[in-house]
């Protein structure tokens, strides 16, 4: 399907309702080693853990051979074969609390390519707005953008690593093993085989090893802010994915607050000190 046919989709919609529920958020604080206890109705949600709603429930005979509902629905049938979360920026506006009934609005407001070292790149930009109990406002707006990849060939030249900042303030290790990413995929409703069959990911999408999740490191390096400083207030977070970050070796994430306190720089660094994710936090 060519692009003109794929940019038919932007200015598509879908809202779809949940509820802020109490089990989520306690089995992703044990995920993340916070005592895992759930928490009363009006308990602010950190930062990101609405992922842990709206959840893509397509029946288990529409799923893709990669583990995702098949192309087509709400997002364009893009025939690309290999998809990757590419980055994300957010206004959180007010919190979500537990117990507030939401809505999500998804707006598809790009459909662009673009040709890469490993061939064709069509980028799909998808915003979201979450409204809390009814109200008008917007509480949270996230603009989320999906990168789809020709499949590997074996005359691909990876691109140059980027060298990831020494000069952090904060840093915490973490053990990216398959429990781990299985934690995860199951709380997010996640199927994509990239996560967990390590078969699939090593065969079929020549990669060394299972993927570690980039909204998982987008968490963690906003659970790392909020471990450091537990009373900041964000007002805007964005991230952007650099290198594929894999469970055959540790990795870890960083901080470094800004001298005029009013934003913290984070990442993310694999075992040999490549930059893997980088991202921004403004406080209010």
């Amino acid at each position: 399907m060519s692009i003109p046919n794929l940019q038919e989709w932007i200015g598509r919609t879908e809202t779809i309702e949940d509820t802020v529920t109490a089990t989520p958020v306690a089995a992703l604080s044990a995920t993340l080693d916070w005592p895992a206890q759930r928490p009363p109705a009006g308990t602010p949600l950190p930062c990101l853990w609405h992922w842990l709603y709206f959840l893509p429930l397509a029946p288990q005979s529409e799923i893709g051979p990669d583990g995702h509902p098949r192309r087509g629905g709400f997002l364009p049938p893009v025939p690309l074969p290999r998809r990757m979360w590419a980055g994300s920026d957010f206004t959180f506006h007010e919190p979500l609390l537990v117990g507030d009934r939401l809505a999500r609005t998804s707006t598809i407001v790009e459909v662009n390519e673009k040709s890469g070292r490993t061939g064709s790149l069509i980028f799909v930009k998808v915003r979201h707005e979450i409204r809390r109990n009814g109200a008008a406002g917007v509480a949270l707006t996230e603009h989320h953008n999906i990168v789809y990849r020709d499949a590997p060939r074996p005359t691909d030249v990876a691109p140059p690593p980027t060298p990831a900042s020494a000069a952090s303030a904060w840093e915490r290790r973490i053990k990216a093993d398959d429990v781990l990413l299985f934690r995860y995929s199951a709380l997010t409703f996640n199927g994509h085989r990239i996560h967990y069959d390590r078969k699939y990911v090593t065969e079929v999408e020549g990669y060394p090893g299972l993927i570690v999740h980039g909204p998982l490191i987008a968490t963690l390096l906003m659970d790392l802010l909020r471990r450091q400083m537990p009373d900041a207030q964000v007002a805007r977070f964005e991230f952007k994915a650099v290198r594929p970050t894999f469970d055959i070796n540790p990795f870890s994430v960083h901080g470094l607050p800004a001298p005029d306190g009013g934003s913290v720089r984070l990442w993310g660094r694999d075992h040999e000190g490549w930059l893997t994710m980088d991202a921004t936090a403004t406080l209010a």
